[in-house]
This record gives structure tokens, C-alpha cells and sequence, in this order.
């Protein structure tokens, strides 16, 4: 069965899956949503028998169908593979009331990697399909996580550039340093004087900007994104909740067939909305929480149907989830609102114009699969603490944010479905909050002896990613004013 994919703003003709991946935003501005989503082909017994590569192949297949077997092996392949520290990409560890599904164990040691290993292939693959022959540049906004993973991805990747734009405050010392420390001839970093709401506000300007997609293009260049706006990020994400389920039933943790509760930390809502995807593909799913931090615009919106970014924008531990505008909500709000791109394009200019939008009871209705979660910034810290003295396991404060959300959950509700947590980051990328959680003696050491001492109390390795951090030069030292952004672009391509 042919997968086409549409623009949640229009009725414009549906794009085949190489080509939504190669555009990345549709023209009108709007993200692209395949028709329908597949069923999963293959039972969850047989999934429990395959390797991550495996269950890669039989869930993207479904989506991704004008890519040939070979063609999608081999994007597959090339991703997951030694650049993972673990044979089975993704783990499941058990610690107090959840399993963690580890999703850190790539490149850059965050959940990033899990598609961002694969979307350069993707990309190259999918303009090789479609005859493209200009250079690709690949434009991208990051709070933190998706900007290194994308330059890791795309470095020295034939065909591309890359453009990462980062607010200058707003990410942790050990994100910044990985991404600025960069190696590859066609990478560039700038940090922008603002927030990861302004970078990704004005990475969405220049997409839409035709004036400017002429000029690239008489100059032979073309965007594209790795954000997880692009729909060649969220496939690959949908895999791992699929896979988990599957190592939980060979593993006889569950039952064939047995529910399981799914709890993301979220920010820009792409990570969770594939829980959803696999939910809607078959796996037994039963509730998805969808945790926040102070920034907790999208638990407010779950709580009353009201999506509201006008209030303080709050700096917390926890800086990937630091945002306002979630993006990928609105591929949710497309599907509640009937696949109807007329309701979905009012409310999402009533976002733009007013920074806010409120659903009808109708659409609220079809929410029941989701619950909204929240913690703050001390109950962070004292659920890092907890797990290390009971269990001598140490998160990261963002998935710290979904287990305080989900202990909250329990006590609420009484659920005792088991769950699954993803742990979207590396306690080594937030050592400092991580350890200042443990006990606030490390607060004085500085970053590096902060790293070897997480890896002495946790009894794991440092990461290649952190190690490799400790002595590189800074290759990217730009910052510019938001309203800069496309003269910058312009600047690194020589137009």
C-alpha cells in the first residue's frame, strides 16, 4: 500500500515520502502528515525475535514506500551501527516502578541520534530519487540536543551543508561545547541572541521566505530540515516504542497483548506524537504522558484545551524541553480536527498572530490517550537523587522531568499498567545539575571532574562523546542578533 503524504495547512497535492522528506515544510508553511497511518504487517512475536535494525526495516517499510528494500536497508544499516555503544541501540533498564528505554547511546549521547544517525541517508537517498541537483543546505534550530546530533549526521555528508542556529544562554556548557567544537568542511554554528523559540521562529521565516528560495536556487543551493518538523525524523522515532514493546514480550516482562503506559519528556512534541504513531500502528499502548517542565505550556493545554505561549519563558536544568511553541502539536491538532487543514491553518495563525488557540470540545474529546504531567525544578532534582540512593541509577534532568511527572501520575491515579520512560539524554550532557541534584558538595568542581566523578558513583564509562569534548579546539564562534539569521545563511554560502 502506497503512503502519500499531505500538508496540514492546504489542500495541496499529496507528496510521495522522499519528497516530503527532501522539501521538510510544505510549501504553505505547513507539515507533512502521511493519509493514513500503516498497521504494523508483522505479529509482536516475531518483532520480539528481531534486532533494532530489523524492526527499523519493518516499521519505516510502511511508511517510507517509495524506497526500494535496498535502498531502506541500507539508510538503516549505515545509521545503526558502532557509532551506538550498545549492540541493541536502544536498552531497557528496570529501576523502581518504570523501565527506562535508554535512547542515548549514539553519537551525541542524546535522543536525538535515533534519527538523526538516519535522516542523512534518507535525505541523499531521497534526492537522488528525485533528480535534485543542487547542493542540499540543511537548516536547523536547536534547544540543545537536535543541533550536534544533525551536525554529527551531516558532517562531511556529500551533497550537503548544514546551518545550526542555538540561543546563545539557553543550552548547557557540555551542549554548546559539542557543537561548537564541530569537525567537517560543511558545518556550521551560530548562536543567536534570544531563545530557542526565536531561532526556531526564524529558521521557519527563511523556509517561507520565496524570494529567498529563488536566490538559493539560481545560486544552486536548496533547503532542507532536520528538525523534527521533518517527517523523515519522526518516522525513525516511531521505531523504538515499537521495538521496546517487543523486548518487554520476549524478555516476559508483558504478556502478548498487554498495555503499556508510555512517559515522554517533551518540548517540541515530535518524540511523544511517535509514541502515538506506534499506538496507532498497534502496539498496546494504553496512556501517553506527555511530561513538562516549568515551560508547561503543553501541560496547560492538556489540562483545559487552551494552547497559550504568551507567559514567562523560564531557563530551567532541563533546556531541550525550554520551549513555547511546539511544533509538531500541530500534526496532532490536524488529526483531531478531522484531517481538516482549513480548522488546523486558523488555529495555527491564531497561534502566529495572537500566541494562542483554544480547541472545541469535539477535539478535546479525541485527546483521551493523552495526559498531561508537570514537575518542577525540585522535584527534578530529588527523583535524580532517589533513583541514584535506591537504585544506584543515574537519569538526566530531562528524563528526570518524566519520572517526577509519572511518580505524581501513580499516587493521582493508582495506575500500576507497567511504563515505560524515555530517557531521552545522558546524565554526562547535564553533569553539573545531575550531580548537584546527587548532593550539592560537587557544585564547586569544575565540569571535567564532575564528568570522571559521574562516572565513578554511576560505574560507567564516560562517553567517546564527552571524552572527545575534553581537549577540541572551538571552531564555531559566530553569534548574531535574530534578525541576522538570513544574512548569515547567505554569508557561509557565498551569495
Amino acid at each position: 500500500m502506497e503512503i502519500l503524504y499531505k500538508s496540514t495547512r492546504s489542500n495541496s497535492e499529496p507528496v510521495t515520502a522522499s519528497k516530503a522528506i527532501l522539501k521538510g515544510l510544505a510549501d504553505d508553511g505547513g507539515l507533512f502528515v502521511p493519509m493514513q497511518i500503516p498497521t504494523l504487517d508483522v505479529s509482536l512475536e516475531k518483532l520480539a525475535d528481531m534486532t533494532y535494525q530489523q524492526v527499523a526495516y519493518e516499521v519505516m517499510k510502511l511508511f517510507l514506500t517509495d524506497f526500494t528494500e535496498d535502498e531502506l536497508k541500507s539508510c538503516i544499516n549505515k545509521a545503526y551501527d558502532d557509532k551506538f555503544d550498545t549492540e541493541v541501540i536502544a536498552p531497557l533498564t528496570e529501576a523502581g516502578n518504570a523501565y527506562y528505554l535508554e535512547l542515548y547511546h549514539g553519537a551525541t549521547i542524546a535522543f536525538k541520534d535515533m534519527a538523526l544517525s538516519i535522516l542523512p541517508h534518507l535525505l541523499t537517498t531521497s534526492a537522488k530519487k528525485n533528480h535534485v541537483k543542487n547542493e542540499i543546505v540543511i537548516l536547523t534550530a536547536t534547544s540543545g540536543d537536535t543541533g550536534k546530533a544533525a551536525l554529527a549526521g551531516f558532517a562531511d555528508v556529500e551533497g550537503t551543508r548544514i546551518i545550526v542556529f542555538y540561543p546563545k544562554n539557553g543550552v548547557s556548557p557540555i551542549q554548546e561545547k559539542q557543537m561548537v567544537t564541530q569537525k567537517g568542511a560543511n558545518t556550521h554554528v551560530v548562536g543567536i541572541h534570544g531563545n530557542f523559540d526565536d531561532a526556531q521562529t526564524g529558521v521557519k521565516n527563511l523556509f517561507g521566505d520565496a524570494e529567498l528560495a529563488k536566490e538559493l536556487d539560481a545560486a544552486g543551493f536548496q533547503f532542507s530540515s532536520a528538525n523534527s518538523i521533518n517527517i523523515g525524523r519522526l518516522v525513525p522515532q516511531i521505531v523504538y516504542y515499537v521495538y521496546s514493546y517487543a523486548m518487554l514480550l520476549g524478555q516476559d516482562r508483558i504478556k502478548n497483548g498487554e498495555a503499556v503506559n508510555v512517559v515522554v519528556p517533551t518540548g517540541n512534541f515530535g518524540n511523544i506524537l511517535a509514541a502515538f504513531y506506534a499506538k496507532n500502528m498497534g502496539i498496546p499502548i494504553q496512556k501517553l504522558i506527555c511530561a513538562s517542565n516549568d515551560n508547561k505550556v503543553l501541560f496547560d493545554f492538556f489540562a483545559s484545551g487552551k494552547y497559550d505561549r504568551n507567559r514567562e519563558f523560564i531557563l530551567t536544568s532541563s533546556p531541550s524541553m525550554d520551549i513555547l511553541i511546539s511544533s509538531n502539536l500541530e500534526r496532532l491538532i490536524y488529526r483531531i480536527a478531522g484531517d481538516d487543514p482549513v480548522k488546523n491553518a486558523e488555529l495555527m495563525e491564531s497561534l502566529k498572530t495572537n500566541g494562542k488557540y483554544e480547541i472545541t470540545s469535539d477535539m478535546r474529546a479525541k485527546l483521551q490517550d493523552f495526559v498531561g504531567g508537570y514537575a518542577s525544578e525540585d522535584e527534578c532534582f530529588a527523583m535524580i537523587r532517589e533513583l541514584y540512593e535506591q537504585y544506584g541509577y543515574v537519569i538526566d534532568t530531562h528524563t528526570a522531568v518524566a519520572a517526577a511527572a509519572y511518580k505524581k501520575y501513580r499516587e493521582e491515579t493508582k495506575d500500576e499498567t507497567k511504563t515505560i520512560i524515555a530517557s531521552t539524554a545522558s546524565p554526562y550532557k547535564f553533569t553539573r545539575s545531575v550531580m548537584k541534584a546527587i548532593d550539592k558538595k560537587y557544585d564547586s568542581m569544575e565540569d571535567f571532574a564532575l564528568v570522571d566523578e559521574l562516572s565513578k558513583i554511576s560505574n560507567t564509562d564516560v562517553p567517546r562523546a564527552i571524552e572527545e569534548i575534553r581537549t577540541a579546539p572551538v571552531l564555531h564562534d559566530t553569534v548574531c542578533e535574530k534578525e541576522d539569521m538570513e544574512s548569515v545563511v547567505k554569508k557561509f554560502l557565498g551569495i
